[in-house]
């Protein structure tokens, strides 16, 4: 009978161990990239534009935007480059390892609320750019492509995404 015990616990063992191989890791950061994109994708077909693509060179851009951000504690959007095509940014602050991606973007998403079509920057209902300008990016038609990146400062953590083409364009329709 102990043998028996021995070998029941042996089973479970394994299938313990191999379990995150059989059902796929479930973590709250797992897949972060896709699940930072599938996010932005969901919203965009709700809406009726085209999907996003990822862009590496993007992320690689954010990421280091992100580092300095959570290195300085400052929390703001990266200065254009001059001379350069304009990129659009969203900047997420908070408690770090306590939100999921979908979560992050889904602060932008909530923006939707205050929302309401036309040619920008008079998409608000409340009539302030700042309630809906992380949601009109994120749905912004002519934006093709998408790279986020995550850091960690000392308190909190900041998530940056870019886009290309940059949303928000005076005088034009976001859908």
């Amino acid at each position: 009978m102990e043998a028996f015990r021995l070998g029941k616990r042996a089973a479970a063992a394994s299938l313990l161990a191999v379990a995150p191989i059989i059902l796929g890791s479930t973590g709250l950061r797992t897949n972060f990239d896709e699940r930072i994109l599938a996010a932005h994708n969901r919203e965009r077909s709700a809406v009726g534009v085209p999907p996003l693509q990822w862009n590496d060179e993007l992320a690689a851009g954010a990421k280091q935007w992100a580092n300095h951000l959570a290195r300085t504690g400052s929390f703001e959007h990266s200065p254009d480059e001059p001379g350069a095509e304009p990129i659009g940014e969203n900047l997420w602050g908070g408690t770090p390892d306590a939100y999921a991606p979908d979560a992050m973007v889904g602060l932008w998403i909530s923006e939707k609320q205050h929302f309401k079509t036309g040619i920008f920057p008079s998409n608000s209902r409340t009539g302030k750019v700042d309630d809906v300008g992380h949601y009109t990016q994120l749905i912004w038609r002519k934006s093709a492509e998408v790279g986020c990146a995550l850091s960690r400062g000392r308190s909190e953590e900041v998530l940056v995404c870019r886009y290309s083409d940059a949303g928000n364009v005076m005088g034009e329709n976001p859908l």
